[in-house]
């Protein structure tokens, strides 16, 4: 059985992928859920807990989750030491372009403190070495419903905290944009449904086919 490792967003802890690992499992895979201080700590210690846990992991291949500030995560690690077991990474909502909601957040300090440490850390140059180890696909979502908006104006389509462009740099393998806000990709039975395609096929599934 392969193994899927999902990775919260920022404020969120692990268990907020609670119902994705439920898709998950019923597409087949062992879910492990990791949890690490998204705030407090910055992206090369939350990296090196997430290889961590890695090694302890079952399954001859291991595939990575990462939801927003998770896929940077997941990014970062991959830059600085790709894991020896083969598997694919999907990408929900990750800004890896950049994140013009986070620079409007910025304009205040409660907002500096809000964002904490891993996300300010974050260069969207970083995403071409990381691209390179694993196929790496992006979903994003375009249904503009969240705080997002009240401290930014988004350049185009976005989930209402992440534009759709800024979910796209070169390398990636595929990229899926859906009706989904940034939240409620996580509940989500056809977000579930394209990251288990994605896992097994290294693309995303035509429309209608969640095969």
């Amino acid at each position: 059985m392969e193994t899927v490792v999902l990775v919260h967003g920022l404020w969120m802890s692990g268990w907020v992928m609670a119902a994705l690992r439920r898709w998950l499992t019923r597409h087949g895979f062992r879910v492990v859920l990791f949890s690490y201080p998204a705030v407090s700590a910055d992206l090369s210690t939350n990296a090196a807990a997430l290889d961590r846990l890695l090694e302890r992991v079952p399954g001859e291949r291991v595939h990575l989750v990462g939801h927003s500030l998770g896929g940077l995560v997941i990014l970062t690690l991959l830059q600085r030491h790709a894991p020896a077991r083969p598997g694919r990474v999907v990408l929900l909502g990750s800004p890896v372009a950049g994140c013009v909601a986070a620079v409007g957040l910025a304009r205040w300090s409660w907002g500096r403190a809000l964002l904490g440490r891993s996300l300010p850390q974050w260069s969207p140059g970083s995403a071409s070495a990381a691209l390179a180890e694993r196929e790496v696909g992006m979903i994003a979502g375009n249904l503009g419903r969240g705080l997002g908006g009240l401290v930014t104006r988004f350049p185009g389509p976005h989930d209402g905290a992440v534009a759709v462009e800024e979910t796209r740099v070169p390398g990636l393998a595929d990229h899926l944009v859906l009706p989904v806000g940034h939240s409620g990709m996580l509940v989500s039975p056809t977000v579930a449904a394209g990251i288990a395609h994605f896992l097994r096929h290294g693309c995303f599934a035509p429309a209608g086919d969640d095969g």
